[in-house]
């Protein structure tokens, strides 16, 4: 399934992306889903917490995909 998003401004942070799209239940959670692996940027594992993600990118994690769109 895919989740469109909008982004206000130029950039969210990867954990707080998990937290506004209601993947991750808190920012602890979604501390440590990245920190373990679970989430792909772009078809890659990326581990930083606080990744700046912007338009056009596309996130993967718990069967879901996001696509980043601008506002």
């Amino acid at each position: 399934m895919s989740i469109r998003f909008a982004i206000r401004g130029d950039h969210i942070q990867l954990d707080q992306l998990l937290k506004a799209t209601g993947l991750a239940a808190s920012g602890g959670a979604a501390h440590a889903a990245i920190g373990d692996g679970l989430v792909r940027v772009d078809g890659e594992v990326d581990t930083r917490k606080r990744a700046k993600l912007r338009p056009r990118q596309r996130v993967e994690f718990a069967g879901e995909v996001i696509e980043l769109v601008g506002e």
